[in-house]
């Protein structure tokens, strides 16, 4: 399976969006597609909700007349294009959020109940809107000399209000790299704390200024596990938005078993493909839910190491 299709398969990853960054800055397109009948808005809350359906199975998109209507002075920025539909965002940040929700027949949803329950482009338009407007709500000061900012480009630069600086900040994205670590038939699984009990995942750190995405995976392992990569390979990416990461999956092969478990972790230690079919079957094995990468890195290396399907087993 080619890397585009493993990543098309991640949670918040199939976002058929033509994003026209080319013509963010040409403020006159922008408010001809905004005045569009065809455009429909979604609404997100500062603390990261967005308006669904009262269905809960889409997102609840306002047309012009009603953001309108209920939105009128809420900031506002332009996500892309899908099937001659444009799309825009709300910030909707007023006191009237369930009113809101009320007369327009929605509900709010946080990210990760929307990522299992929406369809995968409403998951992805609410993804890459949530991360937008969390950074803006974090750009309103310059970083270098703490003057206001403007948002420009449609809502997705920042510039600098200080004549002598005038200095543009763009989003900010945090990579971060997220590893299956196979020796031998056992693969590498790691919990921390403050789990609940049972739950066991794939290893994952953020990368270092500086630093490769293979050196970042040999050092979060070591770190963690103490155990030493020889190789790894990437297998696919993930929008991260929680509140600002990009997920890069890794498959990795040790030098050997040997564990020493780090700071960062509660416990460390190697399971077979049978251990993790009878710890599932007995409940005493909690594995990450389809919402992470996490997910699909384990259901690879099922798959590949013992020809099992890994939600055929969560669902036994």
């Amino acid at each position: 399976m080619a890397t585009s299709t493993r990543s098309r398969n991640n949670v918040f990853a199939a976002l058929a969006l033509d994003r026209a960054s080319e013509r963010r800055d040409d403020a006159g397109w922008i408010e001809t597609r905004r005045t569009a009948e065809t455009t429909r808005y979604a609404v997100v809350r500062p603390d990261g909700k967005a308006l669904v359906d009262a269905t809960r199975r889409g997102l609840r998109l306002l047309a012009e007349a009603e953001r309108a209507a209920w939105l009128a002075t809420a900031p506002l920025f332009y996500l892309g294009e899908a099937e001659q539909v444009a799309h825009f965002a709300v910030a909707h940040a007023g006191d009237d959020e369930e009113p809101l929700a009320r007369e327009l027949g929605g509900q709010w949803m946080d990210l990760r109940a929307a990522g299992l329950a929406l369809p995968a482009f409403d998951a992805g338009l609410f993804a890459y809107a949530r991360g937008l407007l969390h950074w803006q709500t974090r750009a309103r000061f310059c970083g270098a000399c703490g003057s206001p900012t403007i948002f420009v480009s449609a809502g997705h630069r920042a510039r600098c209000t200080n004549p002598a600086c005038r200095i543009e900040h763009f989003p900010r994205t945090d990579p971060a790299i997220i590893v299956i670590v196979g020796w031998g038939d056992a693969c590498l699984l790691g919990r921390q704390a403050s789990w609940p009990p049972g739950r066991f995942s794939t290893l994952a750190g953020f990368v270092e200024p500086g630093e490769t995405l293979e050196d970042a995976v040999r050092r979060e392992v070591f770190e963690e596990s103490g155990v030493t990569v020889a190789e790894c390979d990437y297998h696919s990416s993930q929008p991260w938005p929680f509140p600002a990461s990009l997920m890069l999956g890794f498959t990795a092969e040790a030098q050997g078993p040997e564990l020493q478990v780090g700071p960062e972790l509660e416990a460390a230690r190697w399971f077979t493909a049978d251990e993790i079919v009878g710890s599932l079957a007995d409940g005493s094995l909690v594995l990450p839910p389809p919402l992470s990468v996490s997910f699909r890195l384990i259901e690879h290396w099922l798959r590949e190491t013992a020809g099992l399907e890994l939600t055929t087993l969560a669902r036994g």
